[in-house]
């Protein structure tokens, strides 16, 4: 299987990026909620988003009942966003292995979201999380969408670029 992103977009979504996360039920009333942590591996093939069961409740049970999940990954300060959407997505409790990941995450959004004005202590209470209510969502992406604004959104990536220095369209 060949994967569908290119370097630049698996380096945005490894760099910590807003993620938020949707779903949907059987009689396809939606479901949605920000990731408070994400991972993607390094050949783009795996992408891991961690939510906190409390507060996504409905969004976990129809991931859950369908498999189905898509996820937007956006930059706060230019909103260059990719979506990302899958049918096999799995669930596990997150464990102090993830504890690094979800660190970094946090460590990069207080860069990011500071640079459209938003302080640490804001993001901090954004991102909170107690790890025993954080839950791992992994899926391999199927299709992949340029949703940033501009003449490209809502396009789908249908192979990598063909180099690393390959931009990403912008606005």
């Amino acid at each position: 299987m060949t994967a569908l992103l290119g370097p630049s977009h698996i380096a945005m979504v490894a760099k910590g990026v807003s993620a938020i996360v949707a779903s949907r039920d059987a009689a396809l009333r939606p479901s949605i909620m920000r990731a408070v942590g994400s991972h993607i591996s390094g050949d783009g093939r795996e992408v891991t988003v961690y939510l906190r069961r409390s507060q996504s409740e409905q969004l976990l049970q129809d991931i859950a009942h369908t498999g189905e999940i898509a996820v937007v990954f956006s930059v706060p300060s230019t909103h260059q966003t990719l979506q990302l959407k899958a049918r096999r997505a799995t669930q596990r409790p997150a464990h102090d292995g993830d504890l690094p990941v979800l660190q970094a995450y946090l460590q990069s959004m207080v860069q990011e979201v500071g640079q459209v004005g938003y302080g640490p202590q804001y993001v901090a209470a954004m991102l909170a999380a107690p790890l025993q209510d954080v839950v791992a969502v992994s899926f391999t992406p199927t299709s992949a969408f340029d949703q940033t604004p501009g003449p490209r959104a809502g396009a789908e990536l249908c192979s990598p670029p063909t180099s690393p220095s390959s931009p990403t369209p912008q606005p």
